[in-house]
């Protein structure tokens, strides 16, 4: 997994690896994890069925998403307003991991100077979910995921950072969780629905809406 400690005799691999970029010779395989278990930053082993496990690779999950909706929007990327959706999509990448490598790392061992998560983070998604909504019109009933290949992309983004909230609330009852990281993930999964209908607006491509009385289409 991309936030998992590489070399468990190293304790500080990952913090010098986020810092200094990643190393040529670094070898991606290390027979360590056949075992069934994964290291945190700390040198820790753990089951990779561990519940701290599931939360970062959700978060990885859900940036991949993000990955996906990126590659949709370089075909319009020459657009003004969908190059700074990508800027957004961009930073929230680098968010995600810095928040992945939270949860990958113990409270015991994080060090001063390490990527978190922090209140900023969270003001600035509400800002931009603001001003993305300014350009909407009022929902009136539930929409479906679909649209552009961005927007589906994002809606699925969505799906994925509720889970990865979810799981982190189900971490939080047992270890230590930022409590910033979870309204960051909340906020995140709301920017994701918001963005997702905004470029679907921006795209011309209209919302599924739902119709709690659809009948099944008739035979061709």
């Amino acid at each position: 997994m991309a936030f998992c400690l590489r070399n468990t005799k190293r304790t500080s691999f990952w913090f010098h690896r986020n810092e200094r970029g990643m190393s040529g010779s670094t070898r991606i395989y290390t027979r360590s994890g056949d075992d069934g278990t994964t290291g945190l930053v700390g040198g820790q082993r753990v089951s990779k069925r561990h519940l701290r496990i599931d939360c970062f690779g959700s978060i990885d999950e859900c940036s991949s998403a993000i990955g996906l909706a990126r590659r949709a929007l370089v075909d319009h990327i020459e657009r003004e307003r969908i190059a700074a959706l990508d800027a957004w999509l961009a930073w929230t990448q680098d968010a995600l991991f810095n928040l992945g490598s939270d949860l990958a790392t113990m409270p015991k061992d994080r060090r001063e100077g390490m990527p978190r998560i922090a209140q900023p983070d969270v003001d600035a998604l509400e800002a931009a979910i603001d001003r993305a909504q300014k350009d909407l019109e009022p929902l009136a009933t539930f929409i479906h995921p679909g649209g552009s290949y961005a927007g589906g992309f994002l809606h699925l983004a969505r799906t994925v950072c509720r889970r990865a909230e979810r799981l982190m609330v189900a971490l939080a009852a047992d270890e230590p969780v930022e409590p910033v990281a979870l309204k960051y993930v909340n906020r995140l999964s709301d920017a994701l629905f918001v963005w997702a209908r905004w470029v679907n607006h921006e795209l011309d491509q209209p919302e599924h809406r739902w119709n709690a009385k659809s009948r099944p289409p008739s035979s061709p």
